[in-house]
């Protein structure tokens, strides 16, 4: 009899062997790991930021004090009166004292042709100015402006005199306490004066001693218009003025010659002024209503006219306006709008509009 089982059992036991040996690998397969490696990362380094440099022009404000011509001084220079002095402009009165070291000058038409200077000390002293000469009509219309200040002349005729004293002015005489006569010259261009004692005769006196402020408008200058470094002025067929610009300044001649000073130690020097302004005036002749005395140009110095301002090398054309002989000066550009001048030493020229400014 044939006995199967124990095969039975073997193929059986083989058959689990295998089944034990297929759900071990599979086993393994389930928990095997998968491990992905990443590229290395990479770092863009970037060029430093350029910082582009970024310069700044500053311009400096102009310094304009309350002096007449603007320009800076100690306050106690500036917060007192300013003198007025009329000075020879005469041919034997030449060369003058004291007018160049003035904070501005006057030029004005007188008799025969010729001119007079009306120089102003405010922030400066001299004690040797001259010569002193006498006052004219037009005179009180420019001194009348400057807040009761004194001014010297050497006379003046009697109806001039009624003038003066119809306007207000302090004027200073020839009284032998501010005026001194000089042996180097003839009369009448021998009499000199001093500002330092013209204010002490204003002190005795109880004279104002207030500052009249700025005669124009001064600040950051407008603009030339065309050059101008050659000038003529003309007063009249006979008399006229150079002013050459030297690149610092204007240096002036009285005709064809130049226009000298000369100091009480016997110095000397052309006259040089760094801004020129002619204000183009009409003239007429004034009289003595009385009918006696001598005939005198004057200026008609309150409305408005014709301007022309020199300065640095440049031209600035335009007109002068003024209200009243109280009032200073305001010169407009030919577009209407108000020159501004750099504070500066003036010298200003009062000119009659029969005559002709040129200028290269």
């Amino acid at each position: 009899m044939n006995r199967p089982f124990p095969s039975i059992l073997m193929a059986m036991a083989v058959l689990a062997v295998l089944i034990a040996s297929c759900s071990s690998n599979a086993a393994d397969e389930t928990t095997s790991t998968t491990t992905t490696t990443l590229p290395p990362t990479t770092t863009t380094t970037l060029p430093p930021t350029t910082t582009r440099a970024t310069t700044t022009t500053t311009i400096p404000e102009v310094e304009v004090s309350d002096a007449v011509n603007g320009l800076p001084a100690d306050p106690d220079l500036i917060d007192r009166r300013v003198v007025a002095i009329k000075i020879d402009n005469h041919r034997d009165a030449r060369p003058q004292s004291g007018v160049e070291q003035a904070d501005a000058v006057y030029e004005i038409l007188v008799e025969g042709g010729i001119t007079r200077l009306l120089a102003l000390f405010h922030q400066t002293d001299v004690d040797y100015v001259g010569p002193n000469r006498s006052g004219r009509p037009t005179d009180a219309t420019l001194v009348s402006a400057l807040a009761g200040a004194p001014f010297q002349i050497s006379g003046a005729q009697g109806w001039v005199q009624d003038i003066f004293r119809a306007d207000g002015l302090n004027v200073v005489y020839d009284n032998g306490t501010t005026t001194y006569r000089m042996p180097h010259r003839s009369a009448p261009h021998n009499l000199y004066t001093s500002s330092i004692l013209i204010r002490d005769w204003a002190d005795a006196h109880d004279w104002p001693d207030e500052n009249p402020g700025n005669l124009f408008t001064f600040g950051e200058a407008t603009p030339g218009e065309a050059s101008a470094t050659d000038v003529t002025i003309p007063f009249s067929g006979s008399t006229y003025a150079r002013w050459e610009w030297d690149g610092t300044t204007y240096a002036r001649y009285q005709g064809s010659e130049p226009h000298m000073w000369v100091d009480e130690d016997g110095a000397s020097g052309q006259l040089t002024f760094d801004t020129v302004i002619a204000l183009v005036v009409d003239e007429f002749i004034a009289k003595n209503p009385a009918g006696s005395g001598t005939t005198l140009p004057t200026a008609v110095t309150v409305g408005s006219g014709d301007a022309y301002v020199f300065t640095g090398g440049q031209v600035i054309s335009g007109t002068w306006e003024r209200e009243s002989e109280e009032d200073r000066f305001t010169l407009y550009g030919s577009d209407g709008e108000e020159i501004v001048l750099a504070p500066a030493r003036l010298w200003i020229s009062l000119v009659p509009d029969t005559q002709t400014i040129t200028w290269e």
